[in-house]
């Protein structure tokens, strides 16, 4: 999950290393997806909504634009992510194994399989 600040034009910028650190240190099928939050500060925006999405449809991302503050759409990006990380753990090839996918419990924390995992 690649996030960004809105209201900072200098993290939007910084995507481009990130994406390039991702391509070094993950898996070639990781699955990527791009935040643009803080968007109940719409009067001191930087980012276009236009841009965020075109830089994610560039590079094959989903986008959302979320509030952490507020909570608009930060469950709608993680149920996403979580969904296609699991979907392509199902398919054949290099990837984790399903006992070792923890798919958390936002509000209480609790793991909602046994499976092992690393978190």
């Amino acid at each position: 999950m690649l996030v960004y600040d809105i209201t900072d034009l200098e993290s939007f910028q910084n995507l481009n290393s990130w994406l390039i650190e991702i391509e070094k240190n993950a898996s070639k099928n990781v699955y990527k997806i791009l935040v643009g939050n803080k968007c109940d500060m719409e009067s001191e925006r930087k980012v276009t909504k236009e841009q965020g999405k075109d830089f994610a449809d560039q590079y094959g991302m989903k986008f959302f634009e979320t509030s952490a503050k507020d909570s608009t759409n930060v469950a709608e990006a993680f149920v996403t992510m979580t969904k296609e990380v699991i979907k392509g753990s199902n398919k054949k090839g290099p990837g984790p194994k399903k006992d070792n996918v923890v798919v958390s419990n936002a509000p209480t924390g609790k793991a909602l399989n046994s499976g092992k995992g690393c978190c």
